[in-house]
């Protein structure tokens, strides 16, 4: 069963969230000029500047590669999926869709803000997904210092410094064969070098591959 195409609820409310998603990118594209690579890779100093401005932006995964993620974590039999960067939850509905289809488990999201936390747990509820996914609040660096293993997929679509700290919390907890996907890394590749850094180092086992979706999607296979 792919609940994509089936389940007609879940499906509606997706293509709801990525309208209004779509709606904001405009807006999302004048900030990113405007700061540069400041509002992607800066300092805390100037994510809290613009804090404000982000606070209502969902910056969802787009479909193709939202999709994308899906099928892997179905090929992968998933059953324990960490997001990274959950916003409003729009991403997090098709891992949870995923989990539900692989017969049951959990997807571990983490979002710092409150109000967009709240937002997710109302869509989660709406999708009828809640009980397959454990969001947790507050910095990433705290939320995931408790997490069970193995892990069979990582999403990574977050303020790019925070991207390493995730890797190096997350990634020994991946079993082998486990994917790990990152988002926009040939716009981001600079921004994203400390992540490259850690996936390119042979002590830590992965195989990477940027894959040629709009912005570049980053997959990595933990292969040891």
């Amino acid at each position: 069963m792919n609940s994509l195409n089936t389940d007609t609820k879940l499906k509606a409310l997706l293509e709801r969230l990525h309208v209004e998603s779509d709606a904001q990118t405009p807006a999302l594209m004048a900030f990113v000029q405007d700061h540069g690579l400041r509002s992607v890779s800066g300092t805390d100093a100037d994510v809290a500047k613009g804090r404000d401005f982000w606070a209502d932006k969902m910056v969802a995964l787009e479909p193709v590669k939202a999709e994308f993620c899906y099928a892997l974590c179905r090929a992968l039999n998933a059953k324990r999926i960490v997001e990274c960067g959950t916003s409003f939850g729009v991403s997090t509905l098709y891992l949870a869709a995923a989990v539900r289809d692989n017969g049951g488990g959990v997807v571990i999201g983490t979002e710092y803000e409150s109000g967009k936390a709240a937002i997710a747990r109302g869509h989660f509820a709406q999708a009828g997904l809640s009980e397959f996914i454990d969001l947790r609040e507050g910095d990433l660096r705290e939320t995931l210092k408790t997490l069970d293993a193995p892990v069979d997929f990582l999403l990574v679509d977050i303020w790019t410094p925070l991207a390493r700290p995730v890797m190096e919390l997350v990634g020994p907890r991946l079993r082998k064969g486990a994917i790990v996907i990152a988002d926009n890394t040939d716009t981001y590749r600079i921004a994203y070098g400390d992540y490259f850094a850690y996936i390119n180092d042979p002590a830590n086992g992965f195989s990477t591959m940027t894959l040629p979706f709009d912005g570049g999607l980053e997959m990595s296979v933990k292969t040891s």
